[in-house]
């Protein structure tokens, strides 16, 4: 078993290489947290709940001799709604296109059926390199780290396969991030740059302010509200009549929720909630985009919308 710590690192290639690397994991493995930290912006949203990604979002990793693209998947899980299943497909598809693929587990939690789920499927995908990523190492003691790491080890035996590398990180501290980048670029094809220097992300700016302001809708409320939020950009537009040196943009987006009963949580008692939401979404986009904004948000009901096919296509999915 090879576990990489930063003493053991190799020197880097003179080649120029390019490519792509997938986060995989169950919920919450910690997969936009890592891709955050390694791009060094928020590009991914993160939150304590399961289930926040639901786009593919590519964070873009420059280095003088490489670049490497990280798109970050939903979590795979048994789908319970037709939505559940057209996020199963969406993983899938990008393992298929990726040049290596890393697979999130947390140090603090011993590995599960969902694990095993996610290793089966994993080991059916012969040609991709896959690299095991112990998350939260944090949160563990060095004792529990190396059970992980030995259980982990033993996981890929028993499916038959090798991990290419056994990498454990913190995201939220910092640790062996860089060694993560270290190890994943020799694992990618020899070529040029496929982004311009500077990209971090290639998302639509649209589809990264909705996701801001649904983070920001996600945080503090009851259980039963994650799945049910889907936010829509309906237009960008620079404010006219505005001096050169005051721009403002104009933001409106509709917030979607599957219930009457969920605007009331939602808005909050006299609007106080969703005036939280505008504010802390706010910030967000005007450092994304380096402009002051402004944020007009309305809430709206769009009945199952998870369940029906025509909501979903007009919601994105």
């Amino acid at each position: 078993m090879s576990v990489r710590t930063q003493s053991s690192k190799q020197p880097a290639e003179a080649d120029h290489r390019a490519g792509f690397a997938c986060f995989v994991g169950r919920p919450n493995a910690g997969k936009s947290t890592l891709t955050n930290a390694l791009v060094g912006q928020k590009v991914a949203i993160t939150s304590n709940r399961p289930q926040t990604t639901r786009h593919t979002v590519r964070g873009i990793v420059h280095r003088p001799e490489a670049q490497l693209i990280l798109v970050d998947t939903p979590g795979l899980h048994k789908p319970r709604t037709l939505l559940g299943e057209r996020l199963n497909d969406v993983v899938r598809t990008t393992w298929a296109e990726v040049d290596v693929i890393g697979f999130c587990l947390p140090a603090d939690q011993k590995i599960g059926p969902g694990d095993r789920f996610i290793a089966k499927e994993l080991a059916g995908i012969r040609k991709t390199p896959k690299v095991a990523i112990v998350t939260k190492t944090d949160l563990v003691d060095s004792k529990s780290l190396a059970e992980q790491l030995i259980a982990i080890d033993q996981l890929g035996k028993e499916l038959g396969f090798e991990w290419a590398e056994i990498v454990p990180v913190s995201a939220v501290g910092g640790a062996q991030v860089e060694l993560l980048a270290d190890l994943l670029v020799p694992l990618l094809p020899e070529g040029p740059a496929l982004y311009p220097e500077g990209d971090l992300t290639d998302e639509p700016e649209q589809v990264m302010v909705a996701e801001l302001i649904r983070e920001a809708a996600l945080e503090g409320v009851r259980d039963e509200l994650p799945h049910s939020i889907a936010v829509v950009v309906e237009e960008m537009l620079p404010r006219e009549d505005r001096p050169a040196d005051k721009p403002l943009l104009d933001i409106h987006a509709n917030l979607y929720i599957e219930r009457p009963s969920q605007k009331g949580i939602i808005i909050g008692p006299q609007g106080k909630r969703l005036k939280e939401v505008g504010i802390k979404s706010r910030k967000q986009i005007e450092a994304l985009l380096g402009t002051p904004v402004f944020l007009d948000l309305h809430v709206k009901v769009a009945k199952d919308w998870q369940r029906d096919p025509k909501q979903l296509r007009r919601l994105g999915f």
